[in-house]
């Protein structure tokens, strides 16, 4: 059974960086690992992922400030925030899947499995 939590989360001010994780079991090594976030209001939208191989693709708006990597060997999944701007305020969820752009793009119905999410504010 796949289990995921996310932490890292916190209220920060605009420009300043926080880095997620997302500790893992029950994953299958050979699946994509990522990131999508849900602002109040709004519908899942993905955000990073990376694939078994550490090939990794970024939505536009998180391109150049948000970095994703993953260390197997410790089973974490990690996404790095920098430059944060209040648009980025959202609970933060790492996913599981097959394919990448199920992640990328957050189609809710072929990810495997995401946990309990880390919320991030990110005040002006």
């Amino acid at each position: 059974q796949v289990h995921l939590v996310e932490s890292g989360g916190g209220s920060v001010q605009a420009g300043e960086s926080l880095t997620l994780s997302c500790t893992t079991s029950g994953t299958d090594g050979a699946n994509c690992m990522g990131w999508f976030h849900q602002a109040p209001g709004k519908e899942h939208e993905g955000v990073a992922v990376i694939s078994s191989d550490g090939n990794t693709s970024y939505q536009d708006y998180v391109k150049g400030r948000f970095t994703i990597s993953r260390d197997k060997a410790k089973n974490t999944l990690y996404l790095q925030m920098t430059s944060l701007k209040p648009d980025d305020t959202a609970m933060y969820y790492c996913t599981t899947a097959r394919f990448a752009p199920d992640i990328l793009w957050a189609s809710m119905h072929a990810l495997e499995a995401w946990g309990q999410g880390t919320l991030v504010t990110v005040c002006s």
